[in-house]
């Protein structure tokens, strides 16, 4: 190589290396840690009644007044209670819903602005 071709070179290494430290690992930047839930009853494709009682459990690191839960695109009143193990959500089914399957849409936020979502189907009677 001549010397005008390792000066190209080592100036390329330079720009793309700098660009490279410019973004840095990341480690100043706080996690996302998307809300969880689990615990749905009843149970997944269970048969229920209209306007029964439904409960699950959000991750303790979601924000409670941040919890909203649909079904069929109609918003439900919920209850939601901190507890050692998550939020405990507690809710009932709209009794205008009969004769369909529907799913429990579930939408909520949590530390650092992460939102994170879920749900089960149910079929009811």
């Amino acid at each position: 190589m001549t010397k005008k071709h390792r000066g190209a070179w080592l100036l390329a290494l330079l720009l793309t290396s700098g660009a490279c430290w410019s973004y840095g690992s990341g480690s100043s930047a706080k996690a996302c840690t998307k809300p969880k839930f689990s615990g749905f009853t009843p149970a997944e494709n269970a048969e229920v009644a209209p306007a029964s009682a439904f409960a699950f459990v959000a991750s303790p690191n979601t924000y409670p007044t941040t919890i909203k839960v649909t079904v069929k695109d109609v918003p439900v009143t919920i209850s939601a209670t901190p507890g050692a193990d998550g939020i405990q959500v507690n809710g009932t089914l709209p009794a205008t819903l009969a004769h369909t399957y529907a799913r429990l849409v579930i939408n909520a936020e949590g530390q650092n602005n992460c939102k994170g979502s879920g749900g089960w189907l149910l079929k009811i009677k």
